[in-house]
C-alpha cells in the first residue's frame, strides 16, 4: 500500500530533498544542495511513500507559463521500479496540471528513461539543455486531453477566452480560463502558479483581477444570449477577503446575483448591473466580490469619438 504525499512541513521537505539528491545527484558525484533550483519554491512537490512513511519515488511540477507546466526530478527506488509507482506520480502530476488549466506538459528526459515516457504518452519534440554532470537529455511533450466544461454556447466561451487571452494581457499571464458556462453560472479558474507572493498564497490584486473579470464575462456572455451589444466597463467594485487560496483558485458567478436591466440599452441608452462573484479555494469559499457595471451602447461611441469638439 502507498501514500502520495504534499511535502509541506520542514521534515517533510528535508526527506524529500534529501531523497532526490540521492537518486538523481548523488550517482553523478554532485554535492548536497545541487538537487534544488530557483522554481522549488514556486512548484508542486510530490512523494510517494510506503506503509512505514519511507520514500519511494518523487517528482515535481512548475508553471512554464500560463499554457504550458513541466515535470522535472522524476525519481523510483531502484528496487521499486517496474511495479507502476513511476506512473502514479506522473498522473497524480498531471491531474494537477489539469487543475490549473494548461494545455500542455513537458519534461527532459535522460536517454534510458524515453520509453518510460513514451508509454505515459509523451512524445520526443526536440533536444534538451545537458543536465548537471554532462548527462544527455531530450525535450518531451505531452497534451493535456481535458477540456473546458462548456455546456452552453461553446463558441461564444472560446470567443470570450480569446477576447481575454489577445486583448486583456493580465489574463493571458495570470492564466485565467474559461472553465463551465450553464447559461446560469459561470466558473473562471487562474493558475494559482503563476500568482504566488511571498507567503506561497495568491496575491489578493489577482484575486480581484480574477472577480472582475468573471463579473464581466457573465456579462459579455448575457448580451450575446439577448442579441444585444456593448462596451463593458467596471464601475465600481468592493471585495471581501477571508481566507487566503493556497490550492485552486476557482471564481463563480451565478445569472441570479445580477441586479439591473437591460431594456435601457435597446434604446440606446447605457446601463448599470450588479452582481455578485464568489470566489473559491476549490471547495472552500474564501471571498466575495460585489461590483458594478456600466453597459455602454456601441451606436453611441462612434458619435463621441466623432464629435471631440462638443
Amino acid at each position: 500500500m502507498y501514500r502520495i504525499i504534499t511535502p509541506k512541513t520542514a521534515e517533510d521537505l528535508a526527506r524529500y530533498y534529501q531523497f532526490r539528491w540521492q537518486m538523481l545527484r548523488q550517482p553523478l558525484g554532485l554535492p548536497e544542495g545541487s538537487e534544488k533550483d530557483e522554481y522549488d519554491n514556486l512548484a508542486e512537490h510530490r512523494m510517494v511513500v510506503d506503509l512505514q512513511g519511507e520514500i519511494i519515488a518523487v517528482a515535481r511540477l512548475h508553471l512554464n507559463s500560463s499554457d504550458e507546466v513541466q515535470i522535472r526530478h522524476t525519481a523510483v527506488k531502484a528496487n521499486k521500479r517496474n511495479q507502476g509507482l513511476g506512473s502514479l506520480i506522473m498522473t497524480t502530476l498531471e491531474e494537477a496540471a489539469k487543475k490549473m488549466g494548461v494545455q500542455r506538459v513537458t519534461l527532459f528526459a535522460r536517454d534510458d528513461s524515453i520509453g518510460f515516457y513514451e508509454k505515459c504518452g509523451y512524445e520526443v519534440s526536440g533536444e534538451a539543455p545537458q543536465e548537471k554532470g554532462g548527462v544527455d537529455r531530450c525535450q518531451m511533450i505531452k497534451t493535456i486531453p481535458d477540456k473546458p466544461h462548456f455546456l452552453r454556447h461553446p463558441k461564444w466561451c472560446e470567443e470570450l477566452q480569446k477576447i481575454w487571452d489577445k486583448e486583456i494581457p493580465v489574463a493571458h499571464l495570470m492564466g485565467i480560463k474559461v472553465y463551465q458556462f450553464t447559461g446560469y453560472l459561470l466558473e473562471t479558474r487562474a493558475a494559482l502558479n503563476a500568482n504566488l507572493n511571498l507567503h506561497g498564497t495568491m496575491f489578493a490584486g489577482s484575486i480581484y483581477s480574477l472577480a472582475t473579470l468573471s463579473g464581466w464575462g457573465l456579462i459579455h456572455l448575457m448580451l450575446k444570449e439577448k442579441g444585444l451589444e456593448g462596451e463593458i466597463v467596471l464601475g465600481d467594485g468592493n471585495i471581501h477577503y477571508h481566507k487566503p487560496i493556497t490550492s485552486v483558485p476557482r471564481a463563480l458567478c451565478h445569472l441570479s446575483s445580477v441586479e439591473g436591466d437591460l431594456k435601457g440599452l435597446k434604446r440606446g441608452r447605457k446601463v448599470r448591473l450588479r452582481l455578485k462573484v464568489s470566489i473559491m479555494d476549490e471547495d472552500k469559499a474564501v471571498a466575495e466580490f460585489f461590483g458594478v457595471y456600466v453597459i455602454l451602447p456601441k451606436t453611441v461611441i462612434p458619435q463621441i469619438a466623432n464629435e471631440p469638439n462638443q
